[in-house]
């Protein structure tokens, strides 16, 4: 028990946040009511995020020793991180035909996760098409972390740069987290902690599960 003390946390948390979602205070803002999906869309957003990073990480690690091990965290790190990605895009397409009419628009910021989702498709699809095990190992870790790379110019970069976008994130928007409500920050930053360790115990899951079969096929 006392090694899963953090898997109880994550649970607390996502219980805390899934309940109280619905009662906080939201400021009135033209986005108004919608603003609760904050505490969700943002969560698995956050959790897509750390799962990517720990999946390059974890390539850069596999290049270095070629430790089988160290690939099958990154490979894991990166199916999660796709999960939490399209549940993402899915509560942000609900939150956005509340807030914009259509559930897509013609924004940067969008685009740029779609274009992401994608890269990342590509190297799923790219494993699957190597049978040598340590060849695919070895390319699926090269394209991972251009993957990344990738990832961060489409999502954090280019739609700063194209200085356009309606999606909440930027500097100036009230909705960032320095710029929430006192009475929602109780609420979010929780939330955010507890989405991340849900995506690092499914995380763990996925790697048992991957060692387990490895173990049969041998």
């Amino acid at each position: 028990m006392k090694k899963n003390w953090w898997k109880v946390l994550a649970f607390l948390l996502l219980l805390y946040a899934i309940c109280f979602g619905f009662f906080v205070r939201i400021p009135d803002t033209m986005i108004k009511e919608t603003m609760r999906n904050l505490f969700y869309h943002v969560g698995m957003w956050f959790g897509m995020m750390i799962m990517l990073l720990v999946g390059f990480i974890f390539s850069l690690r596999y290049l270095r020793k070629f430790d089988e091990q160290e690939d099958i965290v990154a490979v894991e790190a990166v199916n999660v991180g796709l999960l939490f990605g399209f549940l993402g895009i899915l509560t942000g397409m609900i939150w956005a035909n509340f807030t914009w009419g259509a559930p897509w628009v013609k924004d940067p910021k969008l685009n740029g996760a779609a274009v992401g989702m994608f890269i990342y498709l590509a190297y799923m699809i790219l494993r699957g098409s190597i049978d040598d095990v340590h060849k695919r190992a070895k390319v699926g870790a090269v394209y991972n972390i251009f993957a990344f790379v990738l990832w961060i110019v489409f999502v954090m970069i280019m739609p700063r740069i194209a200085g356009e976008s309606i999606h909440p994130g930027k500097t100036d928007s009230p909705v960032l987290p320095m710029h929430l409500e006192p009475s929602m920050r109780p609420l979010f930053y929780p939330a955010m902690v507890g989405w991340i360790l849900l995506g690092v115990w499914i995380m763990q899951i996925r790697i048992r599960i991957r060692k387990l079969k490895l173990k049969i096929e041998n």
